[in-house]
């Protein structure tokens, strides 16, 4: 298979589509991010890359503390617009409908409407260039009781976005290909 060279790029597929959310001047705000995931099993932490600009980072820094919020397939158009507007210009929670609730971090507003929500104590920013890298310890996850199979989460029942950069267009999940740490032992022998 022949490879073409494109430089540097950050193609790791898929991306998840979070909405970020923190209060700003006494406000809940969201807004989309696609460059995001784990960042730490123990102690529970998720990162997010946000450019330094966004309404919501100045949210972020006031409250030491934020939300990540997972919205299934059928918030895309919620989800998108919170990408392209700002807080600053439009109440997104107002627009979009959200209902928001509040767990243990008063900074972090939490969307009643995504099947899955974490809390965030502000851990660390670690400036990088384009983007600020957000770090927040998962406080609590909250997670819609239907989405559970077996007391577990079902991400067949989450239903989450995901982002394919490149062609910029939402996905879902797809089927699934193999079962993990099992598929491998066919060549293990």
């Amino acid at each position: 298979m022949a490879k073409l060279k494109l430089g540097p790029q950050a193609l790791i597929y898929p991306m998840p589509t979070l909405l970020v959310g923190s209060m700003v001047a006494g406000k809940p705000n969201f807004m989309t991010a696609v460059w995001g995931g784990v960042a730490c099993g123990e102690p529970a932490m998720v990162s997010v890359a946000i450019r330094p600009t966004r309404y919501t980072l100045k949210g972020i820094n006031e409250n030491k503390s934020f939300s990540v919020n997972i919205p299934n397939t059928k918030l895309v158009r919620e989800t998108d617009y919170c990408g392209i507007v700002s807080g600053s210009k439009a109440d997104k929670t107002a627009k979009c409908g959200f209902k928001v609730f509040f767990g243990q971090q008063s900074g972090a507003p939490l969307i009643e409407s995504c099947p899955v929500n974490l809390e965030c104590v502000l851990y660390q920013i670690v400036e990088l260039g384009s983007h600020v890298l957000v770090i927040g310890r998962i406080t609590e996850c909250h997670i819609s009781e239907e989405c559970l199979t077996n007391g577990r989460a079902d991400v067949s029942k989450i239903d989450p976005i995901v982002y394919i950069t490149g062609q910029s267009q939402y996905l879902d999940l797809g089927k699934v290909v193999a079962k993990a740490f099992s598929v491998g032992n066919e060549i293990k022998g």
